[in-house]
Protein backbone atom coordinates (compact mmCIF):
# COMPACT_ATOMS: atom_id res chain seq x y z
CA UNK A 1 0.00 0.00 0.00
CA UNK A 2 1.16 3.59 -0.90
CA UNK A 3 1.97 5.95 2.25
CA UNK A 4 1.79 9.70 2.30
CA UNK A 5 4.91 11.84 2.03
CA UNK A 6 5.62 12.98 6.02
CA UNK A 7 4.21 9.61 6.87
CA UNK A 8 4.67 10.71 10.73
CA UNK A 9 4.08 14.47 10.13
CA UNK A 10 0.92 13.12 8.45
CA UNK A 11 0.05 10.97 11.42
CA UNK A 12 0.74 14.06 13.61
CA UNK A 13 -1.63 16.05 12.12
CA UNK A 14 -4.80 13.11 12.29
CA UNK A 15 -4.10 12.44 15.94
CA UNK A 16 -4.41 16.18 16.76
CA UNK A 17 -7.27 17.23 14.29
CA UNK A 18 -9.57 14.12 13.95
CA UNK A 19 -11.39 11.44 15.80
CA UNK A 20 -10.10 8.54 13.70
CA UNK A 21 -9.11 5.45 15.71
CA UNK A 22 -5.13 4.67 16.25
CA UNK A 23 -5.31 1.88 13.90
CA UNK A 24 -6.28 3.52 11.07
CA UNK A 25 -4.11 6.09 11.33
CA UNK A 26 -1.54 3.31 11.73
CA UNK A 27 -2.79 1.76 8.33
CA UNK A 28 -2.83 4.77 6.51
CA UNK A 29 0.63 6.01 7.18
CA UNK A 30 2.86 2.76 7.49
CA UNK A 31 3.23 3.01 11.25
CA UNK A 32 2.44 0.55 14.15
CA UNK A 33 -0.61 1.11 16.21
CA UNK A 34 1.48 1.28 19.73
CA UNK A 35 3.76 4.13 17.72
CA UNK A 36 0.24 6.49 16.82
CA UNK A 37 -0.47 5.99 20.54
CA UNK A 38 2.83 6.98 21.37
CA UNK A 39 2.32 10.38 19.13
CA UNK A 40 -0.88 10.88 21.14
CA UNK A 41 0.53 10.80 24.52
CA UNK A 42 3.11 13.11 23.52
CA UNK A 43 6.57 10.24 23.69
CA UNK A 44 7.01 9.62 19.99
CA UNK A 45 7.40 12.58 16.82
CA UNK A 46 7.71 15.01 20.06
CA UNK A 47 8.38 18.86 18.06
CA UNK A 48 7.20 17.39 15.17
CA UNK A 49 4.83 19.77 13.16
CA UNK A 50 1.72 18.17 11.66
CA UNK A 51 1.32 18.02 7.81
CA UNK A 52 -2.08 18.16 6.99
CA UNK A 53 -2.71 15.86 3.97
CA UNK A 54 -6.00 17.34 2.66
CA UNK A 55 -4.59 21.02 1.89
CA UNK A 56 -1.18 19.31 0.63
CA UNK A 57 -3.33 16.77 -1.85
CA UNK A 58 -3.22 13.78 -0.38
CA UNK A 59 -6.27 12.62 1.13
CA UNK A 60 -10.39 14.22 0.73
CA UNK A 61 -12.04 15.57 3.73
CA UNK A 62 -14.76 13.13 2.86
CA UNK A 63 -12.49 9.93 3.60
CA UNK A 64 -11.74 11.78 6.92
CA UNK A 65 -15.59 11.92 7.59
CA UNK A 66 -16.38 8.45 6.82
CA UNK A 67 -13.13 7.02 8.81
CA UNK A 68 -14.61 9.09 12.02
CA UNK A 69 -18.08 7.46 11.41
CA UNK A 70 -16.81 4.15 10.84
CA UNK A 71 -13.92 2.96 12.77
CA UNK A 72 -13.28 -0.05 10.41
CA UNK A 73 -13.27 2.28 7.53
CA UNK A 74 -9.92 2.13 6.28
CA UNK A 75 -8.57 5.76 4.62
CA UNK A 76 -7.94 5.78 1.04
CA UNK A 77 -4.72 8.05 -0.47
CA UNK A 78 -6.08 10.05 -3.22
CA UNK A 79 -5.66 8.84 -6.35
CA UNK A 80 -3.97 10.85 -9.47
CA UNK A 81 -4.91 9.88 -12.81
CA UNK A 82 -1.91 11.19 -14.02
CA UNK A 83 0.71 9.52 -12.35
CA UNK A 84 -0.44 5.70 -13.73
CA UNK A 85 1.97 4.48 -15.84
CA UNK A 86 4.56 6.79 -14.56
CA UNK A 87 8.08 4.91 -14.74
CA UNK A 88 11.02 5.27 -12.72
CA UNK A 89 13.86 7.45 -14.29
CA UNK A 90 16.64 4.82 -15.99
CA UNK A 91 20.05 5.12 -15.94
CA UNK A 92 23.22 4.82 -13.83
CA UNK A 93 22.45 4.75 -10.38
CA UNK A 94 23.83 7.19 -7.53
CA UNK A 95 26.87 6.95 -6.08
CA UNK A 96 28.00 8.56 -2.98
CA UNK A 97 31.18 10.93 -2.94
CA UNK A 98 32.80 8.96 -0.45
CA UNK A 99 32.95 5.90 -2.67
CA UNK A 100 33.10 7.12 -6.19
CA UNK A 101 36.89 6.94 -6.46
CA UNK A 102 36.48 3.11 -5.76
CA UNK A 103 34.39 2.49 -9.12
CA UNK A 104 37.29 2.43 -10.97
CA UNK A 105 38.38 -0.71 -9.41
CA UNK A 106 34.78 -2.42 -9.38
CA UNK A 107 35.04 -2.05 -12.86
CA UNK A 108 38.54 -3.54 -13.65
CA UNK A 109 36.94 -6.37 -11.38
CA UNK A 110 33.51 -6.90 -13.48
CA UNK A 111 35.20 -6.60 -16.59
CA UNK A 112 37.79 -9.02 -15.58
CA UNK A 113 36.14 -11.67 -14.08
CA UNK A 114 32.46 -11.15 -15.49
CA UNK A 115 33.29 -10.32 -19.23
CA UNK A 116 30.37 -11.30 -20.80
CA UNK A 117 28.68 -8.39 -18.89
CA UNK A 118 27.44 -5.50 -21.60
CA UNK A 119 28.80 -2.30 -20.50
CA UNK A 120 24.94 -1.42 -20.07
CA UNK A 121 24.79 -3.65 -17.19
CA UNK A 122 28.40 -3.07 -15.40
CA UNK A 123 26.87 0.66 -15.58
CA UNK A 124 23.64 0.12 -13.75
CA UNK A 125 25.73 -2.17 -11.47
CA UNK A 126 28.47 0.39 -9.93
CA UNK A 127 26.96 3.95 -11.20
CA UNK A 128 29.26 4.68 -13.67
CA UNK A 129 29.35 6.22 -17.53
CA UNK A 130 30.14 3.97 -20.49
CA UNK A 131 33.21 5.81 -21.99
CA UNK A 132 34.61 4.70 -18.72
CA UNK A 133 34.25 1.30 -18.73
CA UNK A 134 35.05 1.06 -22.35
CA UNK A 135 38.00 3.22 -21.45
CA UNK A 136 39.25 0.33 -18.51
CA UNK A 137 38.60 -2.57 -21.01
CA UNK A 138 41.00 -1.04 -23.61
CA UNK A 139 43.07 -0.07 -21.18
CA UNK A 140 43.59 3.33 -22.09
CA UNK A 141 42.37 4.85 -18.32
CA UNK A 142 44.76 7.73 -17.00
CA UNK A 143 45.35 5.82 -14.09
CA UNK A 144 44.81 2.06 -15.32
CA UNK A 145 48.53 1.43 -13.87
CA UNK A 146 47.04 2.21 -10.80
CA UNK A 147 43.91 0.15 -10.24
CA UNK A 148 43.46 -3.07 -8.90
CA UNK A 149 40.60 -4.92 -9.18
CA UNK A 150 38.05 -4.93 -6.65
CA UNK A 151 34.48 -6.64 -6.06
CA UNK A 152 31.95 -4.24 -5.95
CA UNK A 153 29.92 -6.10 -3.69
CA UNK A 154 32.87 -5.88 -1.00
CA UNK A 155 32.78 -1.79 -1.84
CA UNK A 156 29.35 -1.48 -1.11
CA UNK A 157 28.69 -0.33 -4.36
CA UNK A 158 26.10 -2.81 -5.29
CA UNK A 159 24.30 -5.88 -3.43
CA UNK A 160 25.30 -10.04 -4.54
CA UNK A 161 21.75 -10.16 -5.55
CA UNK A 162 22.34 -7.59 -8.36
CA UNK A 163 25.44 -8.91 -9.65
CA UNK A 164 23.97 -12.63 -9.49
CA UNK A 165 21.16 -10.50 -11.34
CA UNK A 166 22.61 -9.52 -13.60
CA UNK A 167 25.31 -12.48 -14.57
CA UNK A 168 21.85 -14.71 -15.22
CA UNK A 169 20.61 -12.15 -17.57
CA UNK A 170 23.93 -12.65 -19.22
CA UNK A 171 24.17 -16.12 -19.42
CA UNK A 172 20.47 -16.65 -20.48
CA UNK A 173 21.05 -14.11 -23.27
CA UNK A 174 24.18 -16.18 -24.52
CA UNK A 175 22.34 -18.99 -24.31
CA UNK A 176 19.52 -17.82 -26.69
CA UNK A 177 21.85 -16.53 -29.27
CA UNK A 178 23.45 -19.98 -29.46
CA UNK A 179 26.92 -19.14 -28.14
CA UNK A 180 29.07 -22.29 -26.97
CA UNK A 181 30.50 -21.80 -24.02
CA UNK A 182 33.25 -23.35 -22.31
CA UNK A 183 33.01 -25.46 -18.50
CA UNK A 184 34.67 -22.77 -16.84
CA UNK A 185 32.79 -19.84 -18.77
CA UNK A 186 29.21 -21.77 -17.76
CA UNK A 187 30.29 -22.11 -14.32
CA UNK A 188 31.49 -18.45 -14.19
CA UNK A 189 28.04 -17.27 -15.32
CA UNK A 190 26.08 -19.36 -12.43
CA UNK A 191 25.44 -18.99 -8.45
CA UNK A 192 28.04 -20.89 -6.44
CA UNK A 193 24.68 -22.95 -5.39
CA UNK A 194 24.28 -24.07 -8.95
CA UNK A 195 27.95 -24.72 -9.63
CA UNK A 196 28.48 -26.64 -6.94
CA UNK A 197 25.25 -28.79 -8.29
CA UNK A 198 26.43 -29.11 -11.95
CA UNK A 199 27.90 -32.88 -12.88
CA UNK A 200 31.56 -33.87 -12.66
CA UNK A 201 33.83 -33.18 -15.69
CA UNK A 202 34.83 -36.07 -17.59
CA UNK A 203 37.85 -37.52 -16.51
CA UNK A 204 40.52 -38.71 -18.91
CA UNK A 205 40.52 -42.62 -19.41
CA UNK A 206 43.36 -43.99 -17.18
CA UNK A 207 46.59 -46.09 -18.60
CA UNK A 208 45.83 -49.29 -16.25
CA UNK A 209 41.87 -48.97 -17.14
CA UNK A 210 40.45 -52.66 -17.60
CA UNK A 211 43.41 -54.08 -15.79
CA UNK A 212 40.74 -54.39 -12.91
CA UNK A 213 39.37 -57.21 -14.77
CA UNK A 214 42.45 -59.42 -14.89
CA UNK A 215 42.91 -61.84 -12.05
CA UNK A 216 46.59 -62.79 -10.71
CA UNK A 217 45.02 -66.34 -9.87
CA UNK A 218 44.69 -67.15 -13.59
CA UNK A 219 47.94 -67.76 -15.55
CA UNK A 220 48.49 -67.09 -19.08
CA UNK A 221 48.34 -70.01 -21.60
CA UNK A 222 51.49 -71.02 -22.98
CA UNK A 223 51.82 -71.47 -27.24
CA UNK A 224 52.51 -75.07 -28.82
CA UNK A 225 55.81 -73.71 -29.14
CA UNK A 226 56.76 -72.51 -25.42
CA UNK A 227 55.92 -76.06 -24.10
CA UNK A 228 58.85 -77.57 -22.46
CA UNK A 229 59.52 -80.96 -23.31
CA UNK A 230 58.96 -83.59 -20.08
CA UNK A 231 62.11 -85.85 -19.40
CA UNK A 232 60.21 -89.11 -21.77
CA UNK A 233 60.83 -87.74 -24.72
CA UNK A 234 65.19 -87.52 -24.28
CA UNK A 235 64.75 -91.37 -23.31
CA UNK A 236 62.50 -92.39 -26.14
CA UNK A 237 65.31 -95.57 -26.13
CA UNK A 238 63.81 -98.75 -28.66
CA UNK A 239 62.25 -102.00 -26.91
CA UNK A 240 64.20 -104.50 -26.52
CA UNK A 241 62.13 -106.60 -28.71
CA UNK A 242 63.36 -104.78 -31.72
CA UNK A 243 66.40 -105.67 -31.02
CA UNK A 244 66.24 -109.12 -30.63
CA UNK A 245 64.83 -109.16 -34.00
CA UNK A 246 67.24 -107.49 -35.44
Amino acid sequence: MNKPIMAKATAVWLVDNTTITFKQVADFCGLHELEVQGIADGDVATGVKGFDPVANNQLDQEEIDKAEKDPLHPLKLKFYAAAVGEEKRRGPRYTPLSKRQDRPASILWLVKFHPELSDGQVSKLVGTTKPTIQAIRERTHWNIQNIEPIDPVALGLCKQSELDGAVQKANAKKAKEGDVMSDDERRKLVSTEQSLGMDPEPKMPSAIEGLETFSLSEEPKAEEDDKVPDADSFFNLPDAKDDDED
